[in-house]
């Protein structure tokens, strides 16, 4: 008979304890994720391919997805109310802007993916102390969109320096077509052409110097220089007159010079690279050229699709920090930044990073191997005093001289002013989802829309809010960005109950071409009714509908407010757009109106449960 072993218990559970330890993921005690990572995206552009891969890449992770406001004064109002997101983004940036914000944000100069991107665009995110706060994604290419097909039908041969792209413009206007044209009216093309003829200027030790002093504001007012700056004036002066714009073009807009371009009566015009593809794929023959510089250097100006920063106050727990980087990585990663790049029209910032440019923009290579790359300086005020001194400009208001004289007092005016509350809130609500009754945030935006609109029930995409609603003070302008910027709509009918539910899985389903709920926080926000819905593989499927307590009868009749962009709902069935009645004002302006003549905001209510 064989002799039984007695094991001690202790060895077993330490036996079990090393096996679990080899196993993937279980090197370290793995802890609850009690709250979502929240990651601010700039625009909605980003809120379905984009996020839905970098959710798909971390599976583990939950993230719930807002669409902000790519404007960093929003930040720093969440910021001084205890509210700054772990992640955020934007595209229209600057340093200078964001100079309050340094403090509440994580220094990454010595993160994997800071040491990835080329030191030539890095410095532009480096603070006088050395610290990195934010991270630059891919970049858009600004400059000159050649009709090179009309080129060669009038023998015109295409620029290849200033002088020849003046002699092109002239040639051009011999024979009744415009040289050189842009839509003026907007404050970035005022910006950029104003940057983009100075480049060589901009980058050399002297404008470097100035922009590390203008971008880290200290005590004065930074104004511009005595040595680069005025030369950028006489530059643009000269452009001005060397392409001949006209009085009327400080109200060209983005349709009619797109017009001008493909019908032929312009040969060359501002637009970027996207912009370039687009033509080419309608049967255009364009070109994109370089920003010549007066000392034969061409370079490309450009602007990071968006910038990354994360909170500071993630180093305060380990694991919700570790979260933070792993998103982060994917955001940047060589996959992330193709997701977000679906066009070909983007270039690399970082070296690890490899995005196919369309064969539309080969001759770009030689610009982007000698990094001839100047990522433009985009405080809100240049935007701002850049569109009015260059439309004096044009006006013929202003020399060289005194435009750059103008530009410098606007630079150094007091911008201290108190602007008028319009609502305070003694109670805040989150945003964060909960799979039994939703988002509290959103619920009171969405009962309170309800209340305005006069409608039965409403529906609105999880992007149609900017998160918690605060307690707090809000002016006008965060009141406003309450409601995501990207033009969102109303659109009202009487529906069935049974269309009432069609439109509601469209909401939860997803719809084709357009958008899909990825996760639990990206499902939508319902008023006057409740919905149960069940997560399935990928997606999810709307089970139940009730109003009252009571399941909807598919004969009941319904006056129902749907919200989403229009280029959304276009993506809806004609069966259900055709009922659509498109309200008269966005929801944006709608709602300010709303607050501004002292409405209130309505309670939560539980609206949805996830099983």
């Amino acid at each position: 008979m064989a002799k039984m072993t007695r094991t001690r218990p202790g060895l077993i559970l330490l036996a079990i304890a090393l096996a679990l330890s080899l196993l993937p993921g279980c090197g370290r005690p793995v802890t609850r994720q009690e709250t979502p990572i929240c990651v601010y995206l700039w625009s909605t552009e980003l809120y379905n391919g984009y996020a839905q891969y970098i959710q798909s890449m971390l599976p583990d992770v939950d993230i719930q997805f807002v669409v902000g406001n790519n404007d960093l004064d929003f930040y720093q109002f969440m910021s001084e109310n205890g509210a700054l997101p772990d992640i955020i983004t934007s595209r229209r940036f600057s340093l200078y802007d964001s100079a309050e914000l340094k403090d509440q944000l994580m220094d990454l100069s010595t993160t994997e993916e800071a040491g990835a991107i080329y030191e030539t665009y890095l410095t532009s995110f480096m603070d006088s102390e050395g610290r990195i706060n934010w991270l630059p994604v891919c970049g858009m290419v600004d400059g000159i969109v050649a009709n090179r097909a009309l080129f060669e039908q009038y023998g015109i041969a295409l620029p290849t320096d200033y002088e020849s792209f003046v002699a092109a413009c002239r040639a051009f206007e011999a024979v009744g077509i415009r040289g050189y044209a842009a839509d003026f009216v907007y404050d970035y093309t005022c910006m950029e052409l104003l940057q983009g003829w100075s480049i060589p200027e901009l980058t050399s030790l002297e404008g470097q110097s100035w922009r590390l002093r203008y971008e880290n504001p200290q005590d004065e007012m930074t104004g511009l220089d005595t040595q680069i700056w005025p030369g950028v004036f006489r530059r643009m002066e000269q452009f001005l007159e060397d392409v001949k714009v006209r009085a009327e073009d400080t109200e060209m807009s983005y349709g009619p010079f797109q017009e001008m371009f493909m019908a032929g009566q312009a040969a060359m015009i501002r637009n970027t690279s996207a912009f370039v593809i687009n033509y080419n794929e309608a049967g255009m023959d364009t070109v994109m050229l370089p920003y010549f510089g007066e000392n034969g250097e061409s370079w490309l100006l450009t602007y990071p699709c968006f910038q990354v920063a994360l909170n500071k106050d993630l180093e305060q727990d380990e694991d919700r920090q570790e979260l933070a980087m792993r998103i982060m990585k994917v955001m940047l990663s060589c996959g992330g930044q193709n997701a977000l790049a679906t066009g070909d029209d983007v270039i690399p910032y970082s070296q690890n990073v490899d995005l196919t440019l369309d064969p539309a923009l080969d001759n770009l290579r030689p610009y982007i191997q000698q990094n001839h790359l100047f990522i433009r300086l985009a405080s809100n005020e240049f935007f701002s005093v850049s569109k009015e001194v260059v439309t004096k400009m044009i006006l013929g208001e202003y020399n060289a001289q005194q435009a750059y004289e103008a530009f410098d007092t606007k630079l150094r005016e007091d911008k201290t002013e108190e602007a008028e509350i319009v609502l305070t809130l003694e109670q805040g609500y989150s945003n964060t989802f909960n799979s039994k009754g939703g988002s509290q945030a959103a619920s009171v935006m969405a009962n309170t829309l309800r209340m305005y609109y006069g409608t039965e029930v409403l529906i609105a995409p999880a992007y149609s809010f900017t998160g918690s609603v605060l307690k707090a003070d809000y002016t006008e302008k965060m009141a406003g960005n309450m409601i995501m910027p990207n033009a969102l709509e109303s659109f009202g009918c009487d529906l069935t109950g049974a269309q009432l539910k069609q439109v509601l899985r469209l909401y939860v389903e997803g719809v084709e071409g357009s958008f899909a709920p990825f996760n639990s926080g990206s499902l939508p926000v319902v008023s006057g009714i409740t919905i149960d819905v069940t997560k399935r593989g990928d997606g999810f499927v709307l089970t139940r509908v009730r109003r009252d307590g009571r399941e909807i009868g598919d004969g009941e009749t319904f006056h129902v407010t749907c919200l989403n962009t229009q280029s959304l709902m276009a993506k809806f069935p004609e069966s259900v757009t055709q009922k659509l009645v498109p309200g008269d004002t966005g929801v944006k302006t709608a709602w300010v109106g709303y607050i501004k003549n002292g409405g209130t905001l309505a309670q939560p209510e539980d609206y949805i449960t996830l099983k």
